[in-house]
């Protein structure tokens, strides 16, 4: 496959008016202490540690009506095969590999297997802090009018898990897949001079095991407004439809922050609400962040959403996140970033007996140094977090409150340009 995508690429430098190939290496390992890391630490327990990389290599072809993209990536665990192997259980695959076509005007149409990232990652992320990251294989149409400031793009994508065609001779079930059967969106965008404003219809279907199809929709707005040294951030989102055992869905995801420019720092103070569903509800009430990058908001040591589930009686119980960040430089090209959660259940949790506890789940502090050398090509992360949890949190985590729960990691990254070529027909 790679042969052919590079002589595809060497026929069109013959034939377009310029056209340009780039070639980008990606070593990325990061080797991690978990003492608490996504639940509290049982008692009596050893703490992990492990180092997992991702290699990657990125090709990008481009020419005046005509865009590709193909990233080739590694991800594993340091020694989780033998030196002297014949079979490997790392994570070797085309992470990314589309198209995209001018069409009319202002028009042009996406397809493959991509990234989609859209409003800070909030909903739809593409999920870069995990090494194997997220992409969609979809199609994406695009109206994009820079100097008006509009975007609008519609997208669709139908899933099927056939083995190997033509194998696939009858049937559509969709089985053996945590995945949508079949998804669409629509995102408009507007830029301002001081600020932007998003408006995002998401449509989801999931097989369900009846063979039918359920339906779960999310419709959401993001608004960005900069005033002075302050930036007010905002967020809104509504689910409804069916989920994938087809209870009624009925959801709602709040977010507010306010951000200022103190000197060269950031300081930004905010909440974030996601409801949950409550012990005997017969509604679905819990809000599903679906395909966000989970990561980058409730927290650092992923308690919340991000592939871990928070739940009483299986009922997730939703959200409530406090926080404080502060962002600022050290020298020339260095950062620390500082972050304080204080995360509550929005409904009843109740205890083994069925008394009803209070609804603070924890205190979360993170803390991550970044620095980077060579002229942006490489970058060192250190990262340590700690949780101080409520037997509330213990209740619907498990793992125990009292010990000391704590994460700390080490990142390094380099990313290097390794070819790039321009043309100019003559």
């Amino acid at each position: 496959m790679r042969y052919l995508f590079v002589c595809l690429l060497v026929a069109l430098l013959h034939t377009v008016s310029w056209s340009q190939l780039t070639l980008t290496g990606e070593i990325r390992p990061r080797a991690e202490y978990r003492q608490g890391f996504k639940r509290l630490h049982p008692a009596g327990a050893d703490a992990a540690f492990f180092i997992e990389q991702r290699s990657r290599l990125y090709m990008n072809y481009q020419a005046p009506k005509l865009k590709l993209q193909l990233n080739l990536q590694d991800v594993r665990i340091w020694g989780n095969a033998s030196q002297i192997y014949k079979s490997d259980p790392a994570l070797t695959n085309v992470h990314e590999a589309w198209a995209e076509l001018a069409i009319a005007g202002r028009w042009s149409a996406k397809f493959g297997r991509q990234e989609i990232d859209y409003d800070g990652a909030r909903f739809l992320g593409d999920l870069s802090w995990a090494q194997q990251s997220r992409t969609h294989d979809a199609l994406l149409v695009k109206y994009e009018h820079p100097d008006k400031g509009w975007k609008l793009h519609l997208a669709g994508a139908y899933n099927q898990n056939v083995p190997f065609e033509p194998t696939k001779l009858t049937g559509n079930f969709y089985e053996g897949v945590n995945n949508y059967k079949t998804m669409q969106y629509a995102w408009m965008n507007k830029q301002f001079p001081e600020g932007s404003l998003s408006v995002l219809l998401h449509n989801d279907g999931r097989q369900a095991a009846d063979t039918t199809v359920a339906f779960r929709q999310t419709l959401g707005t993001r608004w960005v407004k900069k005033f002075g040294p302050f930036s007010l951030d905002g967020e809104l989102y509504f689910q409804t439809g069916k989920d994938a055992a087809r209870k009624e869905v009925s959801a709602l995801l709040a977010a507010a922050n306010l951000s200022a420019k103190l000197g060269k720092a950031t300081l930004t103070l905010g909440t974030d609400y996601l409801s949950g569903t409550g012990v005997g509800e017969t509604k679905n009430t819990a809000f599903d962040p679906l395909y966000g990058t989970n990561h980058k908001f409730y927290g650092y040591m992923d308690y919340f959403y991000v592939g871990n589930p928070h739940q009483q009686d299986g009922r997730t119980v939703g959200l409530v996140d406090f926080f404080l960040k502060n962002n600022f430089p050290l020298g020339k090209a260095g950062k620390l970033d500082l972050h304080l959660h204080g995360f509550a259940a929005p409904v009843e949790v109740l205890d083994g007996t069925g008394k009803e506890l209070k609804p603070y789940l924890g205190t979360e502090f993170d803390a991550v140094f970044t620095r980077q050398f060579f002229d942006g090509i490489a970058s060192l992360n250190l990262g340590y977090s700690q949780m101080f949890g409520t037997a509330t949190l213990e209740a619907i985590k498990g793992g125990d409150r009292n010990s000391f729960n704590t994460w700390i990691w080490t990142m390094v990254t380099v990313k290097p340009v390794l070819f790039s070529s321009s043309k100019v027909k003559e």
